[in-house]
Parts: structure tokens; C-alpha cells; sequence
């Protein structure tokens, strides 16, 4: 998956901000650190702002959510 199309999926499940929404976006983030490395799981929750929306804080591993 790409960037960017974690990002458009991530901005709809913001929208629907429900506890379900905040564990698919936690799997995107795992796949994402997965094939991009933190930084770039990091830089979605921070330009996302989803502590605020998800309270997932950036340094977190999601690498090993299950999937």
C-alpha cells in the first residue's frame, strides 16, 4: 500500500471515529511501518493529528497489530 492511499483511507476512518475505525487505522499503520519504516507511521499520526482523533502516539509499534 502506498502513502498516500493510507492517508485517504485513514481521513475516511477520522470521519467515521468510532473504536472499530481506530483499530483499522491502527492495522494501516502497521502495514505502512512494515514497508516504510516508523518514521513514516510517525509522520501519518502526526500531519493526521491522530493523537487527538485515536489517541495513537507517535514511537508506537504497530508492526506487530494483528492482522
Amino acid at each position: 500500500m502506498t502513502i498516500d492511499k493510507a492517508r485517504e483511507i485513514i481521513k475516511q476512518q477520522i470521519s467515521f471515529g468510532s473504536g472499530y475505525n481506530r483499530n483499522a487505522v491502527r492495522l494501516l499503520l502497521g502495514e505502512i511501518q512494515r514497508e516504510y519504516g516508523q518514521q513514516a507511521g510517525d509522520r501519518l499520526i502526526e500531519e493526521l493529528d491522530l493523537e487527538q482523533a485515536f489517541g495513537l502516539r507517535p514511537g508506537t509499534d504497530f508492526t506487530r497489530v494483528a492482522h
